[in-house]
């Protein structure tokens, strides 16, 4: 009797440890393209490492946000922007370093690690085709603005939220020392800006610098060279918790961050968006040549 019940506590112990060892890693993302591949990119890593993974991307903004602080996901991908003035509620206009500095200092109060900051950054910019561009010689959001005023034959597309926004067009043409009137500058869906600007309807457009279709319509983005758009660096995030019991999962990401910029992130949202290959194919394959998994 004594050994069965030795046996029976020794198999129960096992079966516990067994099962800390196995705890899944919640995965979550937001609820568009670029998230959607991040999403399954975090999960295809871990599991690659020997990860127990529960993909849970597709989720808003909102949501997404509150389940890390509810502790119902345990990593995911998230901009320093939306982090600062969304969730923090800092109106303060910041530089990139300090809007990363921020965001990591105030969500550690909630139990949130932010991880190295990739160089990937999803905010608003200015693009035109690339033949203008370098027709012209406007490489700079300042020689657009140089352009505006000696020659005022430019015009702009922008969506109608930026265009009115009291940190949108206004403050932009403050900032640079420029002015275009309303006939230069036409207000449409953000979807339609990169046909207008493809088709030739206009010189410039209000795009987000991430965005597939830059480098799959030949766009450039001007050079916002007295960085007026806020900083929406992308970086993992994870909650204190689980990094601390699994260290190397910082590890990964780190890595991963290291490999992500504008360029990368806009070529493989234009992978899913304009040639249709599925995400789950696009993080596979990027995983692969990128060299974080074998």
């Amino acid at each position: 009797m004594f050994g069965y019940t030795a046996r029976s506590i020794l198999a129960g112990a096992l079966l516990i440890t067994g099962a800390a060892q196995a705890q899944e890693i919640v995965v979550g993302g937001k609820n568009f393209t670029e998230q959607q591949l991040l999403s399954a990119m975090t999960a295809q890593l871990l599991e690659a490492n020997g990860y127990t993974v529960d993909n849970r991307g597709g989720m808003g903004s909102a949501a997404v946000r509150q389940a890390m602080e509810s502790g119902q996901i345990d990593v995911y991908w998230e901009y320093t922007g939306t982090s600062l003035i969304t969730y923090n509620k800092v109106e303060e206009k910041l530089d990139a370093q300090a809007t990363y500095d921020k965001v990591k200092e105030l969500d550690a109060e909630k139990g949130i690690v932010w991880l190295d900051a990739s160089m990937a950054n999803n905010t608003y910019a200015l693009a035109m085709r690339q033949e203008e561009s370098e027709k012209l010689g406007i490489t700079t959001i300042s020689d657009f603005a140089a352009r505006v005023n000696n020659e005022n034959d430019l015009t702009l597309a922008s969506n109608a939220e930026w265009y009115a926004r009291p940190d949108g067009l206004k403050p932009l043409q403050e900032t640079y020392g420029f002015e275009m009137g309303r006939s230069e500058v036409s207000r449409m869906d953000s979807g339609l800006v990169y046909e207008a600007l493809k088709n030739g309807d206009v010189n410039v457009g209000l795009v987000f610098a991430t965005d597939g279709r830059i480098p799959a319509f030949n766009f450039v983005v001007l050079e916002d060279d007295k960085g007026y758009f806020p900083a929406y660096a992308l970086a993992p995030v994870v909650r204190d918790e689980v990094l601390e019991a699994n260290p190397k999962i910082g590890e990964l990401l780190n890595a991963m961050a290291a490999k992500l910029d504008d360029q990368t992130m806009a070529t493989l949202n234009a992978k899913v968006d304009v040639d249709r290959v599925s995400i789950e194919n696009v993080a596979s394959e990027f995983l692969k040549e990128s060299g974080l998994v074998s």
